[in-house]
């Protein structure tokens, strides 16, 4: 069984080993798996083709000529190594390896026994049969082969965004580079139609952007000069100038890249359960097999006679008891599901992700950058002395050099600051109090309530909640401003989607205020929030929650920033912004949303769920099938070939019933 896995994996096994060995990089070694993947099918392909063929004429010549018994099995023996040259060498391989109980061993008992059934003396040959189990069991194979590509294809679609070449300028050269070769800090020219090879910011020039590999959504995003660009995206319009953030190694694109390559890597429990199962159940099988051979003839005392009848019974048993079905269905569907997720840039790391996500049952948000954008912008303007325009006007000019958000989203609200010729002079930053500074022949504080008790000026609260943000001109109380967080558009759609779909809590925590806290949970319909939390605080609530939780409803935890990262990995499922949020997040989330949108945990949440239900059809008809069948041949009323139906005909249904896992749009 496990065998098999890895025989399987054979077309990827290659990319892990060659990045270590040759350093070509995992995207080298995705294309790399990818043709080979290729080439196996169209190989298994000629091996089916040829077996047919040979079995065809095998047929024809049986019918038609006399043959000794040895002569026809000499006919029969080319279509069936044909077909089962890379399964009989499987066996060998298990039985060398001590690993012998996988599907290719008893593929090959059971047909190797039947082209021996019939030098046994009064019994049927079997040859044809025998040619039909093997050749059948090789197109079970193809199918898989075919949706384990195609799934792998969508998942390497993220990687197909690798830009091959970067133009970078050295000393007034534009020289082309390998992107791995780049360091941060270079300066990069990039084309329309080019991808953008590393992250960075736009020096000079500005363009739109296809964001679609990283994020799922195909609306271009407008770029100029100071905007950060993110490798992955598409370059569509103009030509720009981009000096580098970071190395190839650390930047987005080739996060992605690891990360899905290690989804891979990740089995789900149910996974594992099948490859358990089977190192029990294969030896059962054999030793009842055996024992349905050996134990009716010794009873019936004419062993001779009856014998050659339950060994075709003990034969068919084998056949049927093959557990293909299950093994190969059950890893497909998820395989298949992650695929799907990730068209719609949904990026699932591992089949157990989908397991704990399909069984959600409390949702925890972190409110900044995640329900809310983590940008703040003026709300309102209430000035006192002096006309609102020039309010903002002066309290811009003051906060024109601090780094803090407050500060840019002043001076977002009033960004022609460089053509009214003031002169900002002495501007001196109070910690913990705001900010003082010379405006013409002005003195203006601009800052908190202790900044203005520290002046001694009266000031007046505000009845909207956001951070208030008090001006004082020359000592007088001039007015204040306030400033808040914008919601996402659809936060409000993702909790309400949430209940929908039977998710009984959903919780926001957040560093926050008490009332910008309470105005936000009640904007998206969240009814309990926890405020003023540390980065411990929000692990202490999960643990708190992961104890309440109803049997084994998973909690989920969505987050982005950089404090999140422990939370992400303590709770059952951390799904993180992948779009805007910190390399640590994404790190450390079993779920990456590459479009920071949280209406798109709804469609994961229900992905993961159809893809659970598409798991179990499968299981209950591959057990299903296999018993009927089972029960025939003891009763000796199968015959070879249904055997190899219900084995390989169920597979077949089971891979085309896992494909549907990947076909889901949004609407799922």
């Amino acid at each position: 069984m496990e065998h098999h896995h890895h025989h399987h994996h054979h077309d990827e096994e290659p990319a892990s080993v060659c990045q270590g060995a040759c350093g070509c990089g995992a995207h080298a070694a995705s294309e790399h798996a990818h043709t080979h993947g290729h080439a196996s099918l169209k190989r298994q392909w000629l091996r089916i083709a040829l077996a047919t063929a040979l079995l065809v004429v095998a047929v024809s010549v049986s019918r038609f000529a006399v043959l000794s018994k040895g002569q026809e099995l000499l006919l029969f023996l080319l279509p069936y190594l044909a077909a089962g040259a890379a399964t009989l060498r499987e066996a060998g391989e298990g039985l060398l390896h001590g690993n012998p109980f996988n599907e290719h061993f008893l593929m090959t008992v059971a047909t190797l026994g039947a082209l021996g059934i019939g030098f046994l003396p009064g019994a049927e040959t079997q040859y044809p049969e025998a040619v039909f189990v093997m050749l059948f069991f090789q197109v079970g194979e193809l199918f898989e082969g075919y949706a384990e590509n195609r799934s792998r294809k969508s998942m390497l679609h993220l990687l197909r965004i690798r830009p091959d070449v970067a133009h970078v300028e050295r000393n007034g050269e534009v020289t082309d580079e390998v992107p791995e070769k780049v360091g941060a800090g270079e300066l990069l020219w990039i084309r329309p139609g080019e991808k953008v090879p590393l992250d960075g910011v736009i020096v000079s020039g500005a363009t739109s952007l296809n964001t679609l590999a990283l994020t799922g959504e195909s609306l271009p995003v407008d770029a100029g000069e100071g905007d950060a660009v993110l490798s992955g995206c598409v370059n569509l319009t103009g030509v720009v100038k981009v000096r580098t953030t970071k190395a190839y190694a650390e930047s987005t694109l080739s996060k992605v890249i690891r990360l899905v390559e290690e989804a891979r890597e990740r089995k789900s429990k149910s996974e594992a359960f099948i490859t358990r199962f089977a190192r029990v159940y294969t030896p059962v099988v054999v030793f009842s097999a055996l024992l349905v051979a050996l134990l009716p003839p010794v009873l019936s005392g004419d062993f001779s006679a009856t014998f050659p009848d339950w060994l075709y019974r003990a034969l068919m048993f084998l056949v049927v008891s093959c557990p293909c079905a299950l093994v190969l269905s059950v890893p497909l569907t998820f395989f298949s599901g992650m695929g799907g997720a990730s068209r719609s840039g949904i990026l699932v790391k591992g089949a157990n992700a989908m397991d704990v996500l399909a069984g959600a049952g409390t949702v925890v948000f972190d409110k900044t950058g995640t329900l809310t954008c983590g940008q703040f912008e003026v709300e309102a303007v209430h000035p006192e002395r002096c006309d609102a325009q020039r309010l903002l006007h002066l309290a811009a000019h003051v906060e024109h050099f601090t780094t803090h958000p407050v500060g840019a989203a002043l001076r977002d609200a009033f960004p022609d600051e460089a053509c009214d010729g003031c002169v900002v002079e002495n501007v001196e930053e109070i910690a913990g109090q705001g900010i003082r500074a010379r405006v013409g022949a002005e003195t203006v504080c601009v800052g908190n309530v202790r900044m203005m008790e520290a002046l001694g000026v009266s000031w007046r609260d505000c009845h909207l909640s956001g951070t208030v943000v008090h001006v004082a001109i020359d000592g007088e109380y001039a007015g204040h401003v306030v400033i808040r967080d914008r919601i996402k558009e659809d936060s409000a759609e993702a909790v309400a989607g949430l209940r929908a779909l039977g998710v009984c809590r959903v919780v926001m925590l957040t560093g926050d205020r008490e009332e910008v806290a309470a105005e936000v949970a009640r904007a998206v319909g969240i009814d309990e929030y926890h405020a003023g939390m540390l980065p411990a605080d929000k692990v202490a609530c999960v643990e708190r929650l992961l104890h309440e939780r109803d049997g084994n409803a998973g909690v989920v935890f969505v987050g982005d920033g950089i404090n999140d990262a422990p939370v992400l990995a303590r709770s059952d499922l951390g799904i993180a912004m992948g779009g805007l949020g910190s390399d640590a997040a994404i790190e450390a989330a079993d779920v990456v949303l590459m479009d920071d949108k949280p209406s798109k945990i709804v469609t994961a949440l229900r992905i993961a769920r159809r893809t659970l239900r598409i798991s179990r059809q499968n299981v209950t008809l591959a057990i299903g099938v296999k018993l009927s069948v089972l029960l025939l041949a003891v009763a000796g009323l199968g015959a070879l070939w249904m055997a190899v139906f219900a084995d390989v005909g169920v597979t077949v249904l089971a891979v085309l019933n896992a494909m549907r896992a990947f076909g889901q749009k949004e609407n799922a």
